[in-house]
Order: structure tokens, then C-alpha cells, then sequence
């Protein structure tokens, strides 16, 4: 199982919306074939692994990480092919909490009689499609919230983006490969217009010697004032393969003018009611970007992003890369009005990995902590 599970990363940003999943053969002990869901549409995991075996097959093991569907979508069941190679044995790493499936292909493969069993290495592989869980179950994105910064725990320097200076590179470059390698694994990346307009940023994948499968995130600027300037390089590198959406949430005056020369640069302009402080209200976004199938968000920043999204109770998970360095005074990881300091939001195991000079620290949140009351 965990041999099918590093094949399901694989296909890691390119099978949505469908989760990642991977197969493996197993016969008289020996590994008779393997594979993994490559991209929605194509086949999936089951399908690719036993697909060429023939007679083969017959009293063979699959084991699979996620619950074969039984249903038609894009493709046919899995659970019919999967009856017609004739295995003698299904392993499941954990149950597809989609409801066209939820425990219907168990109960059809074990109905003809075929040994299933359900739940190897099930908190794992529940953990590997845990956005796609989310998607589900709460129809909105899993959200990363993305930080790099020093010691002391800036991700920028002030009096340089005052003065429009540029500090975009706290980290070294073993640090920003795995940030890229982040963007490429989500479905969406999203800073804020303030972001935009310091550090003039691409948010495009670029990994030396690796392609990112053709596709690149969707890329989202919070701007609701639509003060993104239709030169920006987010602009010049808005297509098909690179879309990009300004969310807003006003309608000032001037707003149809600015919005029609973001449009014209190749940008998705999408009005959202307004929320507190006419900013734009992050829940209401995130259930738009569901129904566009997105179901894992990279939040990159600045600031008062990342406070926003702490505070709503929206961030699912943390990777911080810290450098190095002290600054001592600088742009803060996160501004906003924050949550109840006697009732932060809590991580859980926390995972750490060196980087060149620089430390990444990865974790989930398990409680999303207690709003600030209103005074």
C-alpha cells in the first residue's frame, strides 16, 4: 500500500477533479504491474494497473488507495473491471467519501464474493486526498497557507516597500525549487493586490528541467479596488494554460474602466459581494472556486491576506520556510484583527525539512482557534 501510495503522487496537480490514486499487482508475492491516475479522463488507477495482465491476473492482489468508483463518469466503473480480471483480492487503503461511490464499490465487489479488505494504512491515504475529502464534504478548497521568512519572523522589509523597492528572495534556492514544486501540486495560488504591486510576481511553475504537465495553477489577486496594473507580469502571462482571476468585491466609480483594461490584458475579473469593511469575503470566494472544481489553494500572501484567512478560520494546513536571518523590524507574517489570543488555532504534527541553509515546517491545522470579538 504504501508502494501504491508514492505512485498516486504521481499524478499529484493534474487529476483534478478527481483525487490522486495509485495500484499495484501482487501475485505469489511478486509485483505483477502497477499504476496511477494520470489526468482526469484518462484511465484510472485500477484500469492502468491491470489492464495488460490478461489471464494473468486471475487470483492475483490489487491493492488500491482509495475506493474503486461504480459509477460512469468520464470512464467506466472500476469495480466491472476489476470483477472480470478475475483477482482473488482486493486491498483498500481507505472508502471514496464521494456519494456516487461512499461504500458502494465494497459492497459490489464483496457481493460476487471477492475478498475486500477495507482500511490498510487508511489514516494515510486518507491524509493524501484530504483536499479532495474537503471538496467533497464542505464544497470548498483545502487551503495552504504559504510563508517564507526570517527567524524573527518578517517576510519582508518595510522601508524597502515603501520606498518600492524589491525583497522578494528571503530563502535560498533549495527553498524556492520546493516552493514551486507547492504551486505546482495545488489547483490555485492567491496573493493580494499589495503583493502584486510590490513584488510584481509571475506565480507561474518554473522548475528547471520539469515541466508542470502542460498546466499551470489557477492564479487569484484579492483586489477590491482593482489597483492590479494591466502591465503587471501577471498579465503578460495570462492564458489558457496560466488563467488568471481578479476577485473584487466594489463598484466605485471608475471600477467599469479599470475593469475593462484588466479584462482586455487577458484577466478574469470576478465581483464578489462585499464582506466586512467592503473587502471581499473570503468564504464566498472559496465556494466559487469549488464550483470550478479547485480543490486544493496555495495562499502566498502578504500580510493582511494571511491574516484574513487566519482569522476566518480557512487555513487547513501551514508550510513556513524560515531563513536564517534577523532583520529585527519588517513586514509581519501576518496583520489583521487576528484571533482570541487565549484560543489560537492549533497545528498538528508538525513535519520539518532542511532546505540548503533554510528550514521548511509543515503542519495542519486540527482546531481553527476562536474569533476576536467585535468591540
Amino acid at each position: 500500500m504504501a508502494e501504491a501510495m508514492r505512485l498516486a503522487e504521481r499524478g499529484r496537480g493534474a487529476t483534478r477533479p478527481n483525487p490522486v490514486v495509485g495500484a499495484l499487482v501482487v501475485k505469489n508475492g511478486r509485483k505483477l504491474a502497477a499504476g496511477f491516475h494520470r489526468r482526469a479522463g484518462l484511465p484510472h488507477a485500477e484500469i492502468e494497473a491491470i489492464a495488460g495482465l490478461g489471464m494473468r491476473a486471475k487470483g492475483a492482489t490489487l491493492y488500491v488507495t482509495l475506493e474503486p468508483c461504480c459509477h460512469h463518469g468520464r470512464t467506466p466503473p472500476c469495480t466491472e473491471a476489476i470483477l472480470r480480471a478475475g483477482l482473488a483480492r482486493v486491498v483498500i487503503g481507505c472508502c471514496d467519501e464521494n456519494p456516487l461511490v461512499s461504500g458502494r464499490g465494497v459492497a459490489i465487489l464483496r457481493r460476487t464474493g471477492l475478498r475486500v479488505d477495507v482500511g490498510c494504512l487508511k489514516e494515510e491515504c486518507r491524509r493524501q486526498n484530504r483536499a479532495f475529502f474537503m471538496w467533497i464534504r464542505r464544497r470548498r478548497p483545502f487551503v495552504t497557507m504559504k510563508v517564507a521568512a526570517t527567524l524573527d519572523g518578517c517576510i519582508g522589509d518595510r522601508h524597502e516597500r515603501e520606498r518600492g523597492g524589491d525583497a522578494r528572495f528571503i530563502t535560498g534556492t533549495a527553498a524556492r525549487k520546493a516552493a514551486h514544486l507547492l504551486r505546482a501540486e495545488h489547483d490555485a495560488v492567491l496573493v493580494g493586490v499589495g503583493t502584486v504591486l510590490a513584488d510584481d510576481p509571475r506565480l507561474t511553475v518554473r522548475l528547471p528541467g520539469r515541466s508542470s504537465r502542460g498546466r499551470e495553477p489557477l492564479r487569484i489577486v484579492l483586489d477590491s479596488r482593482l489597483r492590479t496594473d494591466p502591465a503587471a507580469a501577471l498579465l503578460r502571462e495570462a492564458t489558457a494554460q496560466a488563467p488568471l482571476i481578479v476577485a473584487s468585491a466594489s463598484s466605485d466609480r471608475g471600477f467599469a474602466a479599470r475593469r475593462r483594461r484588466l479584462e482586455a490584458a487577458g484577466a478574469e475579473v470576478l465581483l464578489l459581494p462585499p464582506g466586512r469593511n467592503r473587502r471581499i469575503a473570503l468564504s464566498t470566494l472559496l465556494r466559487e472556486l469549488a464550483k470550478r472544481e479547485v480543490q486544493s489553494l496555495l495562499v502566498e500572501g502578504g500580510t493582511t491576506v494571511h491574516g484574513a484567512f487566519v482569522a476566518a478560520g480557512l487555513v487547513d494546513a501551514v508550510a513556513l520556510f524560515l531563513a536564517p536571518r534577523l532583520v529585527g523590524a519588517g513586514v509581519p507574517i501576518v496583520e489583521g484583527q487576528g484571533l482570541d489570543w487565549r484560543f489560537p488555532a492549533k497545528l498538528g504534527p508538525l513535519s520539518l525539512q532542511r532546505l540548503g541553509e533554510d528550514v521548511l515546517l509543515t503542519a495542519d491545522v486540527v482546531t481553527q482557534g476562536r474569533r476576536r470579538r467585535s468591540s
